[in-house]
């Protein structure tokens, strides 16, 4: 059976998550649907990485066996005309070995956070982006996430419920920007935890409004406690980006 690479983009706001659950509203779920409606036989899609209630993305990737080869652009077509009017998008479908693996393979995975820094609440951008009206120093929220950088234990940033069999991670990218009244943050790794990224991103927060330091950071990331870390900043302002083969 060929093996297909797709590339997804979607809005995560009427999702209850990645993943398919019983009764609930989901990309792959939907995404499945159209998949087994377009070979016309029960299709399994398998994700390079789960995304929250209302987490976005723009570059998730996922496998998917069909019983025959398909030309890539009408793969595209189909699905895209299955999928309406659902906020699911394929953008581009590639043939690949039948090793690939869209999670196994992946060599790395690219986040983005968005905070919209101003007085004035949000009318465009309400669930596109976390609204922060107190005014962020990104130079210390900067100097924050160069602390968590690198290879570490963390625990203190991982959700409870966390399944990981543990919590050492890598961290090859983490950036603060403010363009305007934009404050982007960019998170690369070849894996992460549940929630990592926006506890992680709740806790540079506690830096850019004054209340914490960057050495707070590094004495939460030691205490390997979740309960020293941060809050959890909002799953909406979140965008699953890239990933890396």
């Amino acid at each position: 059976m060929p093996r297909y690479k797709l590339t997804v983009e979607y809005d995560g706001t009427p999702f209850s998550g990645w993943q398919k659950q019983p009764g609930m509203n989901t990309p792959q779920a939907v995404l499945e649907a159209a998949c087994s409606s377009f070979v016309a036989t029960p299709t399994e899609v398998f994700c390079a990485g789960r995304t929250d209630a209302g987490v976005h993305a723009r570059g998730q990737v996922v496998h998917v066996d069909f019983p025959e080869a398909r030309d890539p652009y009408i793969i595209v077509r189909g699905l895209n005309t299955l999928m309406r009017p659902q906020p699911v998008v394929v953008l581009k479908a590639e043939h690949v070995a039948d090793d690939f693996n869209a999670r196994t393979s992946a060599a790395m995975r690219h986040y983005e956070y968005r905070i919209i820094n101003r007085e004035p609440r949000l009318a465009l951008d309400e669930w596109r982006a976390w609204y922060v009206r107190k005014h962020l120093d990104v130079a210390a929220m900067q100097e924050g996430a160069n602390r968590l950088l690198g290879a570490h234990d963390f625990t203190t940033f991982r959700d409870s419920d966390c399944q990981a069999k543990h919590a050492n991670r890598t961290l090859s990218v983490f950036t603060v920007r403010r363009d305007g009244e934009n404050v982007i943050i960019n998170v690369s790794g070849k894996s992460f935890l549940h929630h990592m990224v926006r506890n992680m991103v709740g806790t540079l927060g506690l830096v850019g409004h004054g209340k914490w330091n960057a050495d707070d950071v590094t004495k939460a990331l030691l205490a390997k406690d979740r309960r020293a870390g941060g809050p959890t900043a909002p799953a909406h302002a979140l965008y699953f980006m890239q990933v890396d083969y």
